[in-house]
């Protein structure tokens, strides 16, 4: 090919709106072809693209200088929108390379049309969501030598007749984080050019195929996060490897004592997987490369610290949760003299190696002690003069922090969650005088007194679970790089400052705060949490919230506050969880147009315990996430921070909710990975349960208690497959129970109590298993629990009951129709659309520390 001109054609493609002529009007773009230059137009047409960025000159259009043909095409994050079957893209027949990574695609699947394009060498499509199975399209890409499907949704098998397998000339394969579940053909072993394969974080089974010996050109291996197990695997003969990532599976066995030693091996991960013995290393381990070594979380047995201490070369090393019984000595890193990570969590280590002469490489940026039973801070730290980040999660500290540990010049991040710490050593200004101090996190402590000042660099700090009082120090003002502050669960009085508009999350539950909740938040607000429940809050809501279009969550719980339902906080388009109970809010919540309330993300709406008044429309709880059932694990996370170059360190900050569920008021509850809820107990609400409550398919637990609703128990509940709570108790609803709520097989709690139901209780083994109390206060009931028969008494005979029940799966049948739209006939032609949504909520309830923590 002749010499490529770089095209600077995506910006013109992005910014410019015009014909194709006014397009293309610079004399740079005479090397594409006109044809081409109209079709590159119509696929600019297909999306959105006003999230692209201009000045990004890696993106463009590439045309071969001889052929003008279209030979290149970059648009990273910067398309919006369905890529159709039908779309101008397939047009370029002579692409040899493709990157479409990071944009946002309408969740479909990967069109087989990519297979048209059989001059391509490169294909790029990671981080776009795509679902379904890789195209079976795939086997004309036959020059192939680049495949990226990473990071999107893909399942099923990888099949042995998989168009995969028959990419010979494919040097670089990644797959990893999709939804694979399958073992691993042997036809893997087809693919002898590879140097890259990924196939980490998706559901991979069983043991590993003899031929992946086969692949003797692989210098990169990635399995990792899989469900792999079997020995351990014959890798040996892969002598160009030089990262081996197994880490997270399930591989038995022994280490092979020349795994360690392997002439290009740098990086070997075998965290957490069931592997034994000692380590046993060869002469040869002199001249090993060997610079990342994890092997924490397995089950090895000897001194295996002593053996590790010759492989001088290394740089991170992890021998955390070893299992251990003697007390590790770090003076035997002493020889590490490279050493810059070290993790050595939950085992038991030598209290005289923590003193300042111990021996530790002054090489070290990062220090990872959690659960290892320290009992006094470490004086090692204090020749660390490079060390950057220190870890002492869930240890015995006490006393005071060392005033000489904010002099180390270079520290920016420091976890001391979970001992029992009680203030600062030293000068009240050390701590300020930091010129490093990024995170601080000093959660679940014994901290009293004031809050001190903060470094000027600080950007997260933490200090929940503590008994600080006094004010919030008005010097946080100052510190303009500060995006999150949680101060929950201490003593805090006054007001909350007028400056914390700039956050991203801010947490000050559970103090003795007063006076109103600002009206701060400006038009760039990028807040995502607000949490003031447990204060002593008064006045409204302010409205400037409008402003905080990335508000996920919203928590004003238990607190004083006087004003109606906000409606208006509906045009947030990311809210998920909104929390007002046990306020003073007053007046209906809903519309005058009877309609939808019409939260477009909402999965978590708790308004008990206020005086909430009017009845609900039929058609309620229409267009709510809650009636998704697919799972999104990122929507209950606010931030994490990864040290990825470290081993891997994530700190994880998540939302805490209260919760009414089974029966009991969990106060900082941690409930399920994927949790939906309504909450509208303890108000004044009549009229009928709205039959729309069986569109919520994620709910898991309901509270209707303590209004007054009237009318029959919805029989669209029996829809709500994963429902676990349902508290429908002091109301005055008539009827029976519906029978089909027997064959909800989570359902663990139901409260029924203290209303006019009648007839014969569901005999199932959900129902029957609850207390009597559940179902007392109605007199016309029968059947186990109760004491009372159904025999000889005035309940419907068993002939008339069955019939009930037929009439009542019929409603329930019919009111299914409704749902899915069934029918252009069924209530006068409504038709009910989109009513799944596309992932399943996940709310998580407490900031944690690091995520690597044994669970066997």
């Amino acid at each position: 090919m002749s010499g490529l001109y770089l095209l600077l054609l995506s910006i013109l493609l992005l910014c410019c709106t015009g014909s194709a002529s006014s397009i293309f009007s610079s004399n740079i773009l005479v090397a594409c072809h006109p044809r081409h230059v109209q079709a590159l137009t119509q696929f600019k047409n297909e999306f959105d693209t006003r999230g692209c960025n201009h000045s990004d000159y890696s993106n463009g259009v590439w045309c071969d200088n001889s052929t003008v043909a279209v030979t290149k095409l970059k648009l990273t994050a910067c398309l919006s929108g369905p890529l159709k079957s039908n779309s101008s893209l397939f047009q370029f027949h002579e692409l040899r390379y493709l990157g479409l990574s990071q944009n946002s695609f309408t969740l479909s699947s990967v069109p087989s049309e990519f297979g048209n394009l059989n001059k391509l060498e490169i294909l790029d499509l990671s981080f776009n969501g795509f679902l379904g199975q890789v195209p079976s399209s795939f086997c004309n890409l036959s020059l192939l030598s680049q495949l990226d499907l990473s990071y999107n949704h893909l399942s099923g098998p990888l099949n042995p007749n998989s168009s995969l397998f028959g990419l010979h000339h494919i040097s670089y394969l990644n797959l990893a984080f999709n939804n694979f579940s399958s073992s691993i053909p042997s036809e893997i072993g087809n693919l002898n050019k590879l140097q890259v394969l990924s196939l980490s974080s998706n559901g991979f089974i069983g043991q590993l195929p003899p031929t992946f010996s086969n692949l003797t050109g692989l210098t990169g291996l990635y399995l990792d996060q899989n469900k792999l197990s079997g020995s351990f695997p014959l890798v040996l003969n892969l002598t160009n490897l030089s990262a081996l990532e197994l880490s997270h599976n399930q591989f038995t066995g022994t280490i092979p004592s020349s795994l360690l030693t392997m002439p290009f091996i740098t990086s070997i991960s075998l965290f957490d997987n069931h592997l034994t013995g000692s380590i046993e290393v060869p002469n040869s381990s002199s001249s090993s490369r060997l610079e990342r070594l994890l092997l924490g979380n397995n089950y090895f047995e000897g001194k295996i610290l002593e053996p590790i201490s010759k492989f001088t070369t290394l740089m991170y090393l992890d021998i955390s949760f070893l299992n251990t019984s003697y007390p590790i000595d770090l003076s035997l890193f002493s020889s590490l003299k490279s050493l810059v990570a070290l993790e050595i969590s939950g085992n038991n280590i030598s209290p005289a190696s923590l003193r300042a002469s111990s021996g530790i490489p002054l090489s070290m940026v990062s220090l990872i002690l959690s659960g290892c039973g320290i009992s006094e801070f470490p004086h090692i730290l204090k020749t660390l003069k490079k060390l950057a980040y220190i870890d002492l999660y869930e240890n015995r500290i006490k006393g005071k922090i060392p005033e000489w540990l904010w002099s180390l010049p270079r520290l920016s991040t420091v976890n001391l969650i979970s001992n029992y710490i009680n203030g600062f050593g030293g000068s009240a200004e050390a701590l300020a005088n930091s010129t490093s101090m990024l995170i601080l996190n000093l959660d679940t402590n014994y901290f009293e007194g004031a809050l001190p000042d903060l470094p000027l660099s600080i950007s997260v700090f933490s200090a929940g679970y503590n008994s600080f009082t006094g004010e919030i120090p008005l010097s946080i003002c100052n510190r303009s790089s500060l995006v999150t502050l949680a101060l929950n669960y201490n003593n805090f009085t006054g007001q909350i400052p007028q400056c914390l508009s700039k956050l991203m999350f801010l947490n000050l539950r559970k103090n003795n705060l007063e006076g109103s909740l600002p009206d701060i938040f400006y038009t760039d607000s990028s807040l995502t949490t607000l949490d003031v429940g447990y204060n002593r809050l008064t006045g409204k809501l302010p409205k400037s919230l409008l402003n905080c279009s990335s508000l996920r969550f919203l928590s004003i719980d238990n607190n004083r506050i006087k004003d109606t339902f906000p409606f208006w906080l509906k045009a947030l388009p990311n809210l998920k969880v909104l929390t007002l109970s046990s306020n003073k809010f007053y007046g209906s919540i809903s519309l005058l147009d009877q309609g939808p309330l019409g939260f477009p993300e909402l999965r978590i709406l708790e308004i008990s315990g206020n005086k909430f008044t009017g009845s609900l429309p039929p058609n309620y709880f229409e267009n709510w996430k809650a009636s998704s059932l697919t799972m999104n694990q990122d929507e209950a996370l606010y931030m994490i921070y990864t040290r990825n170059a470290y081993g891997s360190i994530t700190y994880t900050y998540r939302n805490v909710i209260d919760l009414r569920y089974k029966g009991l008021h969990l106060e900082q509850a941690n409930v399920l990975t994927s949790y939906s809820a309504i909450d509208f107990s303890g108000n004044l609400l009549q009229g009928q349960i709205p039959e729309s409550i069986g569109l919520l398919k994620a709910l898991i637990a309901i509270n209707f208690s303590n209004n007054a609703f009237t009318g029959h128990i919805p029989l669209s509940l029996t829809n709500l497959t994963v429902l676990e709570s349902l508290d429908l108790s002091n109301n005055n609803l008539s009827g029976t129970i519906p029978n089909g709520l027997r064959g909800i097989s989570f359902l663990e709690y139901i409260n029924v109590s203290h209303n006019q139901l009648r007839g014969e209780i569901p005999q199932g083994t959900q129902i029957t298993g609850q207390p009597k109390s559940s179902f007392e206060g109605n007199a016309g009931l029968c059947g186990l629990p109760l004491d009372e028969s159904c025999f000889g008494t005035s309940a419907p005979p068993i002939q008339q009951q069955k019939q009930e029940d037929g009439e009542e799966e019929e409603a329930v049948l019919n009111w299914k129709a409704v749902v899915i739209g069934y029918g252009p006939g069924v209530l006068f032609g409504l038709a009910i659309a989109q009513l799944i949504a596309s992932y399943k909520p996940e709310w998580l309830v407490k900031i944690i520390g690091p995520n690597k923590r044994r669970n066997r």
